[in-house]
């Protein structure tokens, strides 16, 4: 059986570490580098960078970020946004980053996915879906044969702002065919509600692939970590504010899944 992992996620924007609700009302919250270092001291298995502004002109600025905590933090580094093509990967790769995570590029270029894969390797290639349901809360009921309609999601792309059209569960499955060793899935229903994950979603999407799948957003406590590695059937928990403002420690989170029979690195 393999170990569960708990990950933190850092959205960097301007050099900064910023969070929002829904994606939107983003507040400053803190160093990149120096909460790095301390998630790392306490007991994170990795760290996640999501480049939120990722144009060309910022692009130094995450790269000076990567380097300077790839010198202090040695976890896993995962570093997305603004990811166009090979350089951009291989320019994250030597500048101190483990994996990196491609959304929007994926979808506009899905042979980007399977280039890279060749390329660097499948394990370097995070394939991040942000992907929002697209019928109401129920199931609906199809009145021909008075059967349910299975609850369906859509992938969205350029953080959040446009909707694709693509199916996020054909999806999970075509990137896994293209090379991508693991995806991050968002909730953007959940996101920054912190009303636990969409556990419909990842167990969904986590049942259909046979890579693993970091469960992302809605995070409030440690039993919605619990839910999404159990009931969610997540390899790992991805989560942001709950660690931000100190609202729990690594080291208590690792504990209390350890205690409720969940295998992790402590």
């Amino acid at each position: 059986m393999l170990t569960k992992r708990v990950i933190v996620c850092l959205d960097v924007w301007n050099g900064r570490i910023v969070k929002g609700i829904n994606f939107l009302n983003l507040k400053d919250a803190g160093d990149p580098v120096e909460s790095a270092a301390a998630y790392s001291k306490d007991g994170a298995d990795e760290i996640v960078y999501l480049d939120i502004t990722a144009s060309v002109e910022n692009r130094g600025t995450i790269l000076e970020i990567v380097a300077r905590t790839a010198e202090q933090v040695f976890i896993p580094l995962t570093v997305g946004g603004g990811i166009k093509n090979l350089k951009d990967i291989e320019t994250l790769l030597k500048s101190g980053a483990d994996k990196v995570s491609i959304n929007t590029s994926a979808v506009e270029n899905p042979r980007l996915v399977k280039k890279a894969s060749e390329e660097f390797g499948s394990q370097c290639i995070v394939v991040a879906i942000d992907a929002k349901s697209v019928n109401s809360q129920q199931p609906t009921v199809n009145r021909k044969d008075n059967n349910l309609l299975a609850k369906k999601w859509q992938v969205y792309t350029y953080g959040g702002r446009k909707p694709t059209g693509i199916d996020a569960l054909e999806w999970a499955k075509k990137v896994e065919d293209l090379g991508a060793g693991e995806i991050l899935l968002t909730s953007m229903d959940k996101d920054g509600t912190k009303q636990g994950y969409d556990l419909e979603l990842t167990k969904t999407i986590s049942n259909a692939v046979n890579i693993p799948l970091i469960a992302s957003g809605g995070a409030g406590n440690l039993e919605h970590l619990y839910q999404a590695l159990t009931k969610g059937k997540a390899d790992a928990t991805l989560a942001a504010s709950i660690f931000h403002y100190g609202q729990y420690s690594f080291k208590e989170t690792k504990q209390y899944l350890k205690n409720k029979g969940v295998l992790v690195r402590v």
